[in-house]
C-alpha cells in the first residue's frame, strides 16, 4: 500500500527519485499513465495487470469507457527504476501533468500520483476543507 506525500525534483533529463518508501515496490517495474485531475498514476506491474483485467470487464460498446481506454493504456509506459531508485518520466507524460521542476509524489492506496506540487497545492486547498466537512458515507461500510 502507497501512503504519504513527498516533494522530489525532476532533474534536467525528466528523472526523479521515487521516494524510499516506495522503491521496494516498485522495484520490479512499474507502469505511468495519464490520470484524473492531470496527475500521472503509477502503478507496480502486477497492479496495472489486475488493474487492467477489469477493465477488460466493462463494455466496448459504451463510448465513454472506449474513450477511458484509449487514453488510459495509449498514454502508459513501462518503467524500471534504476539502481538509484529513480525512474524518467516521458515527455509527453510530463507534458500532460505540466510537470516542470517542483513535484509531490503521493500514496493513493493501490497507486502512487505524480502531480505538479503547485497543482497538489491547489487541489488540497479546495478539497481539504469538504473532506473535513463530509456528513455522508462516501464509502459504503468504512465509516
Amino acid at each position: 500500500m502507497f501512503v504519504g506525500t513527498h516533494f522530489p525534483k525532476l532533474d534536467e533529463k525528466g528523472r526523479l527519485f521515487l521516494p524510499a518508501k516506495f522503491r521496494e515496490q516498485l522495484a520490479g517495474g512499474l507502469v505511468m499513465t495519464k490520470g484524473q485531475d492531470r496527475c500521472l498514476y503509477v502503478f507496480a506491474e502486477e497492479q496495472f495487470a489486475v488493474f487492467g483485467e477489469r477493465i477488460q470487464q466493462a463494455s466496448l460498446s459504451a463510448k465513454a469507457v472506449r474513450d477511458y481506454v484509449r487514453v488510459f493504456f495509449a498514454g502508459a509506459s513501462f518503467e524500471v527504476p534504476d539502481k538509484q531508485g529513480r525512474v524518467t518520466l516521458p515527455t509527453a507524460l510530463r507534458e500532460y501533468a505540466g510537470l516542470d521542476r517542483d513535484i509531490a509524489v503521493i500514496g493513493a492506496s493501490n497507486h502512487v500520483e505524480i502531480w505538479d506540487a503547485p497543482a497538489w497545492q491547489a487541489f488540497l486547498a479546495t478539497s481539504e476543507q469538504s473532506f473535513a466537512d463530509l456528513s455522508e458515507e462516501v464509502l459504503p461500510g468504512l465509516f
